[in-house]
């Protein structure tokens, strides 16, 4: 099934139908080994059993990163090819990566307290960090205060790809500015510098956030294009109503 025959959103309803199971099942099944791996991890010498909090920090804030360049995707396709269900797309896919990037915020304040001896401070990663929960919070308050949908898209749209500047500086914070926290240790050009007992549980949870969120998202994508029939149908009604 090709990307244009996805665009015709009983297709899309019809392939969801079949995928969630397999979806949610794989989930499931990655993010239990990915637990039991980090808890079978060894305790880091500098850090004891704290630098477990990482199994579930990273992953939740690579995935608040990677879902606004999803949205900026979809963003481009709601401008530019006008695709029907970009905009189904990136409105559902906000209030996960909000949901991702309030759990990194709030798993890396409980790191940061016994490693920096303060839940917060105000340095590059940090502050960039909480300005992409902000906007998330931004564009989910956008689109429910704009009436009509078209509208709303585009302005929403208009809005990630702005809000997409903040990506890169998210990423190298650590690399132009001095901060409290530590620089990359897994994507880094010359390979990572996790050890391999801390590596593996990292990269299994890393898979299962990131089928978490894909299961997530298109049973969001789902329910929104119900619900948008359903208002047709109501305004409709409501039409037919008033003529008679």
């Amino acid at each position: 099934m090709t990307l244009t025959e996805l665009a015709n959103p009983t297709r899309f309803l019809s392939l969801a139908g079949r995928l969630l199971p397999w979806l949610a099942g794989a989930t499931a099944l990655l993010l239990t080994v990915g637990l039991v791996l980090a808890m079978l991890a060894p305790d880091d010498y500098q850090q004891g059993a704290t630098v477990k909090i990482m199994f579930v920090h990273v992953p939740n804030a690579w995935l608040a990163m990677f879902v606004w360049g999803v949205m900026s995707l979809a963003s481009l396709g709601t401008l530019v090819w006008r695709h029907p269900l970009a905009d189904v797309a990136a409105k559902t896919a906000a209030p996960i990566g909000a949901a991702f990037a309030f759990l990194a915020l709030l798993t890396g304040s409980l790191w940061g307290r016994p490693m920096w001896g303060t839940y917060w401070e105000w340095d590059a990663r940090l502050t960039s960090m909480l300005i992409l929960f902000l906007m998330y919070l931004g564009l989910i308050a956008l689109w429910r205060a704009v009436e009509d949908p078209s509208r709303a898209a585009r302005a929403a749209a208009v809005l990630t790809l702005v809000g997409a500047i903040n990506l890169p500086i998210i990423k190298f914070s650590v690399d132009w500015w001095n901060t409290l926290h530590q620089p990359a240790s897994v994507m880094r050009m010359s390979g990572p510098a996790l050890d391999k007992a801390f590596l593996s549980p990292l990269l299994v949870m890393a898979v299962g956030f990131s089928l978490l969120f894909l299961t997530l998202h298109v049973a969001a994508m789902r329910n929104e294009i119900l619900r948008r029939r359903v208002r047709t149908l109501q305004m409709m009604q409501a039409s037919r109503a008033e003529a008679a």
